[in-house]
């Protein structure tokens, strides 16, 4: 390094270092930063653009300060410059292109201090066309052309196409305004030749015009596929087919070829020469056999194709059975039959049909019929049929055979109450579809087909007459037979609703003394078996509960007592209804032997009153006799018992100071 050189950087340093020195000793505040595009927003293509910053920063000293300015594209940095003035800041766009299209912003930063603009569109309109250059202008079939398509003065990222007579060819991408492809033209023929190009951005995709036209004249190859097949008349099924592939018009040894040779999609054979296949007819359904000979050179295919049909010598056996239904352990005919034939080759007799599995199958002296038993469980069956040496097996038949209908059961789900509808139900095993029957005293009442498993046949009814009433259920699953099962007979009750209940009471009279039997008689009209339930009002405890098949019932109380005084009513239920009596009022009164033994006890107590009564009359007259009798006789006095005597104290002068006792 030079003394000029390092003469230049000191004095740098020495400024940056004296300019920092200043930054740090003044304030300042980044008021606005705004982005101007230059000559305006929306430019053509190769327009002259600038991008100028224009900053607004208030200082405290007012001298300049150290600025990074960055330019954005999309979001994303594209150049970034520090500069010591406070002039704008300009980012020049020369000969811009639809690539610079975007959302463009300035952002600012001073000792990381930082603003962003607002975002500024810069809209770039028109590609340039395309250019586009061939190798050659003249080919044989088959060989490789070399094609350049360029985007003069483009730039960004680009997609190029390539197209013959507007048939695309090609496809290129990269980053250079320029592609490069190969390709091979095929077909004696006039090709013109051009391309295109796309610029992607962060946005969109604009496409280019297209290119100029390039001619191609391409000049056929002479050689061709020859395809031949023997016999190529009528061919029959088993016929032998001798099939060629070649090649002709082969001038030059040193023109290498390969034959392919394929039937449909299957690829029979391959070869540097011709080729010969042997193969025996077999028709295709609904379809003709497409046999394709193709040679290929130097990358040029060509092909020649053929289509023949192939008579049947005899359709494909059907295998089907008779009856259509069979049941478990049932003879059936099982026929194995070709419904056509090619009557110019063979005869029907000429048909051998086989069954399988052929064990122990008796013979029914006719072709293709064969008497089998059925089975306990599902079988199948499948047969074939041979002639010329061809043979066909038919679909495979699978026979399922049917179980009669057993262990048929009839049952009723609710309660057969007069007027009212029940349910009854039907069931039986056996082979699903099954047809119910349901007969009421041998007169049909209605079917019912059942085709799910585990289900039942419901029927409703109705009786509208007491009585006993016969049902009975018949089950069939056979379309071809008279074959029935029949359920027992099933008697049916029919329960009719209790009414007029009437409550009677023994005695008649309500008037019962106690010590009397009492008799409730409940009665209704209807049909039993009867639920009978006495109870006194206000009690929900019945006094007693009696079942019975009649239809009346009874309740004793005996004796009776002043406590059985009460209201009485009675309640009555045979699963059809429940009915409730009036309350009877029963008074229960005293015995009449109660009522004597009161009037003879009310004598003994009015008769010891009585003796009471005079007993204390007699004793107040004893007293008073008693007193005069000692008014005369001072010192003696009675004890209370007769004729005894007791001295008394000489000292008493007065009667009143001494109480004389008696005894009464």
């Amino acid at each position: 390094m030079g003394l000029p050189q390092r003469l230049i950087l000191t004095l740098l340093s020495i400024y940056l270092y004296s300019a920092t020195v200043v930054n740090t000793q003044q304030e300042f505040k980044i008021q606005s930063v705004e982005l101007i595009i230059e000559p305006r927003n929306d430019v053509t293509a190769g327009t002259n653009v600038t991008l100028r910053c224009h900053a607004t920063v208030s200082t405290s000293t007012g001298k300049g300060l150290i600025r990074e300015y960055t330019i954005l594209k999309n979001d994303k940095i594209v150049y970034t410059k520090t500069i010591g003035s406070s002039e704008d800041f300009v980012y020049q766009l020369h000969n811009a292109r639809v690539f610079s299209t975007g959302l463009y912003q300035c952002k600012l930063d001073i000792q990381g201090d930082t603003k962003l603009s607002k975002a500024q569109r810069l809209n770039v309109q028109g590609l340039s066309q395309p250019v586009l250059h061939l190798n050659t202008n003249v080919v044989n079939e088959g060989e490789e052309v070399r094609a350049t398509c360029i985007a003069p003065g483009e730039i960004g990222s680009f997609i190029f196409f390539f197209f013959d007579n507007d048939e695309q060819i090609s496809r290129v991408e990269g980053l250079s305004n320029q592609a490069k492809t190969t390709f091979r033209l095929s077909g004696a023929d006039i090709h013109k030749i051009h391309c295109s190009y796309k610029i992607r951005t962060a946005e969109d995709t604009f496409p280019s015009t297209k290119s100029n036209n390039v001619t191609v004249s391409v000049k056929e190859l002479s050689i061709t596929p020859e395809l031949k097949i023997f016999p190529d008349s009528t061919i029959y099924e088993g016929d032998h087919l001798n099939i060629s592939c070649s090649a002709k018009n082969v001038h030059s040894s040193s023109e290498g070829y390969k034959l392919f040779l394929s039937q449909g999609t299957k690829l029979l054979r391959t070869g540097n020469s011709t080729i010969n296949h042997n193969m025996v007819a077999v028709p295709k359904a609904s379809e003709a056999l497409t046999f394709d000979c193709r040679v290929v050179v130097r990358n040029v295919e060509k092909y020649s194709e053929k289509k023949i049909s192939v008579v049947e010598l005899f359709s494909v056996p059907s295998l089907t059975m008779s009856p259509t239904e069979v049941f478990q352990g049932q003879i059936m005919t099982l026929t194995c039959n070709s419904d056509r034939f090619a009557s110019q080759r063979i005869n029907r007799e000429d048909l051998e049909y086989t069954l399988y599995p052929s064990k122990n199958l008796p013979s029914s002296g006719k072709p293709g019929v064969f008497n089998v038993k059925a089975l306990q469980n599902d079988f199948n069956y499948t047969c074939s049929a041979e002639a010329k040496g061809i043979k066909k097996d038919s679909k495979t038949l699978m026979i399922r055979p049917k179980v009669h209908v057993s262990a048929l059961k009839i049952s009723i789900e609710d309660k057969v109450i007069l007027k009212k509808s029940f349910t009854i139900l039907c069931q039986s095993n056996g082979s699903l579809p099954i047809n119910y029957t349901l007969f009421k005293d041998n007169v049909q009442v209605g079917t019912k087909v059942i085709r799910e498993r585990n289900r039942q046949a419901v029927f409703m009814d109705v009786i509208n007459e007491p009585g006993e009433r016969q049902y009975r259920c018949e089950a069939k699953n056979s379309l071809h037979s008279n074959k029935t099962g029949s359920s027992q007979h099933l008697s049916v009750n029919v329960i009719v609703p209790l009414s007029q209940m009437t409550l009677a009471v023994i005695p008649s009279s309500l008037a019962i003394s106690e010590g009397e039997e009492l008799n409730f008689i409940c009665s209704v009209n209807g049909t039993g078996p009867v639920t009978f339930k006495w109870y006194r009002t206000g009690s929900v405890v019945p006094l007693q509960t009696n079942t019975t098949t009649e239809t009346y019932s009874n309740l004793e109380i005996k004796p009776v007592s002043k406590n059985d005084s009460d209201e009485y009513y009675c309640e009555a239920s045979n699963g059809a209804n429940k009915v409730r009596s009036e309350n009877v009022n029963v008074q229960v009164f005293m015995a009449s032997w109660k009522k004597r033994l009161i009037v003879v006890a009310c004598l003994l107590l009015l008769l010891l009153l009585v003796l009471l009564l005079v007993a204390s009359m007699l004793n107040i007259k004893s007293k008073r006799d008693a007193v005069s009798f000692f008014d005369g006789k001072e010192g003696r006095v009675t004890n209370g018992t007769r004729h005894s005597v007791a001295s008394v104290p000489a000292d008493i002068s007065n009667r009143s100071s001494y109480s004389i006792p008696a005894t009464v």
